[in-house]
């Protein structure tokens, strides 16, 4: 299984990955590599042939799910080390328990340090993040008010998302969400679409420093005020 779709590289670009078919079919990688991609251009293959670097019963300590311990093997390569470092500093663990499928959390990193809040360094160019915004995600949701006319009605508009408590994960990682996947390229990061499944309406195609503008574009964002809950007496 390939979660990027460019073959890796004996560079300081790419490294091949494997993991098992447990741990894959979480969903969890679509949320964890992404995020290291998007701040270090690092491109990681997910492949079970891999070997060298791993997830899995042996190596380093790295996070608990229920009663089982997922370990991380990795490489002297410099790569892989970057990752590892990573994946261990404050930042990377972070990254790991903010995975909540369906709103709950499904990893631990208690086994290494304290449980730690899960933080995530915006850095983006906003400027370069609302233009970028308007002209390729405005099409369908507002973005802001020079959009308000132009959008879809049922689409959720930027500032109602940014009131969304897991907004950073909706925005870093959008393009492998629904419906997005199917229509949306990353470049050097997703797979190209498939001849017999192309893309249903023109395709939005980003790199990954355009989806960084975004994401710090949207935390510049107020978010809309929801009003407090109606009481019933």
């Amino acid at each position: 299984m390939s979660l990027f779709c460019t073959p890796a590289l004996a560079n300081e670009n790419a490294f091949d990955l494997s993991a098992p078919k447990a741990l894959v079919d979480t969903g969890f990688f679509k949320h964890l590599l992404p995020r290291f991609s998007l701040k270090t251009g690092i491109r990681i293959t997910l492949n079970e042939d891999a070997g060298a670097v791993a997830f899995g019963a042996d190596g380093r300590p790295a996070f608990r799910q229920g009663d089982q311990i997922w370990h991380f093997q990795g490489s002297d390569a410099a790569p892989a080390l970057r990752f590892e470092d990573w994946l261990f500093s404050d930042v990377g663990r972070g990254t790991i328990e903010g995975f909540k499928p369906g709103g709950t959390q499904l990893f631990s990193t208690d086994i290494v340090v304290a449980a730690v809040e899960d933080v995530f360094e915006i850095t983006g160019d906003t400027v370069l993040g609302e233009k970028v915004s308007l002209g390729k995600c405005g099409r369908c949701h507002v973005v802001n008010e020079q959009n308000k006319m132009k959008a879809i009605g049922s689409t959720p508009s930027f500032a109602l998302m940014r009131s969304f408590d897991d907004w950073e994960a909706r925005f870093t990682a959008f393009y492998v969400l629904k419906p997005h996947a199917a229509f949306t390229q990353i470049e050097d990061v997703t797979a190209p679409f498939a001849e017999n499944l192309p893309s249903p309406i023109s395709p939005i195609e980003l790199t990954l420093a355009e989806v960084e503008a975004i994401v710090a574009y949207v935390a510049s964002i107020e978010p809309a005020d929801l009003g407090a809950p109606i009481q019933i007496q």
